[in-house]
């Protein structure tokens, strides 16, 4: 009926005022543990050290090696830098709200920690092509490889690394923060860009397309470059000789690794936010969409630094020669 009609445009002009002042928040995941906040806290702790602890320990090795100052191991640096970026834009954010007894986060910090974990993620996916990229001409063109890897290509490659997914990400985030809001829960225990896009008042098919267009940029061209240089690749091991084929396979097990294991989190975590997921286990949907951003900065120091022979060696030789002189300072 007319009234009826009435009312209901009238209490949804009142929600749409209301959500102006939507200035936090709720964070609907966390649910009351006890005592046992604080061995979540540790253990949250524990992963962080780690991750920050060995990420920088390569990233200094890389720097001060002149060894290990070619294409490759540059890229591999900027991975390492990445790991770190991205576990400091969640971690210490956890850590706060595990000992909390009120899960709220404020909007501005919430559009913030949106933007650190997507570029995050966006230059997780486009250095891991980089990096194929790299194993791609350093196979099949050999005697070619410095021609096409010179260094003004290798800084120009870091850069679009970073800055594409930094504007692209930039946007997305601009788009939703300027939403207008009906609601301030979101069911998960970070800041999520389609969890505050599920809030919006209105239609947000703009949103949705530039977040397609915006995936198809920043995650599918950098998969299609990293799968067709590795079918590249495993043409030219498998026509090749045993030595080809060995160093092919050392070189390029921790990339594939790496990209199987960040898509299996990613890919669970897009799932999760687009579908109902409340038969699943509420503690098993916590672990797992934390998967990606706690497994894969302590994933790949731990895969490049015990796969990577010219890393593994350095890191012997400092720990006998810290060894060495710690046994002459005793004596």
């Amino acid at each position: 009926s007319p009234v009826s009609w009435v009312k209901s445009f009238e209490l949804k002009r009142r929600i749409m005022i209301n959500s102006s002042y939507v200035s936090y928040f709720t964070l609907a995941a966390y649910f009351d543990t006890g005592l046992f906040k604080y061995l979540y806290f540790l253990l949250i702790m524990s992963f962080y050290i780690i991750i920050v602890c060995a990420n920088l320990l390569l990233i200094v090795v890389i720097c001060m090696n002149r060894s290990l100052h070619e294409p490759m191991y540059l890229f591999l640096c900027s991975l390492f830098v990445n790991e770190l970026y991205g576990s400091t834009g969640l971690f210490p954010f956890l850590l706060v709200q595990i000992l909390s007894d009120i899960h709220t986060v404020s909007a501005p910090f919430c559009f913030l920690q949106i933007f650190c974990l997507y570029t995050y993620g966006s230059v997780e996916f486009t250095n891991l092509a980089v990096i194929s990229y790299d194993r791609y001409i350093a196979i099949c063109y050999p005697l070619q490889y410095h021609v096409h890897m010179t260094s003004k290509k290798v800084i120009v490659l870091i850069a679009v690394t970073w800055s594409l997914p930094f504007v692209v990400v930039f946007v997305t985030t601009l788009l939703s923060s300027s939403l207008q809001l009906c609601g301030n829960i979101i069911d998960i225990v970070y800041c999520d860009n389609y969890s505050i896009i599920k809030l919006a008042c209105y239609d947000t098919r703009v949103n949705n397309a530039y977040d397609l267009i915006a995936a198809s940029l920043i995650v599918c061209v950098p998969v299609t470059v990293i799968f067709y240089t590795y079918i590249k690749i495993l043409k030219v091991c498998f026509s090749g000789s045993k030595q080809t084929r060995q160093k092919a396979v050392s070189t390029c097990t921790p990339q594939l690794a790496s990209l199987l294991n960040f898509s299996f989190g990613v890919s669970f975590e897009i799932l999760q936010s687009r579908f109902d997921m409340s038969s699943v286990p509420n503690m098993l949907r916590i672990l797992l969409s934390l998967y990606f951003p706690i497994c894969q900065p302590i994933f790949n120091p731990v895969m490049y630094g015990l796969n990577m022979s010219k890393i593994r060696i350095i890191l012997q030789i400092h720990s006998i020669s810290n060894l060495v002189l710690n046994n002459t300072k005793v004596k």
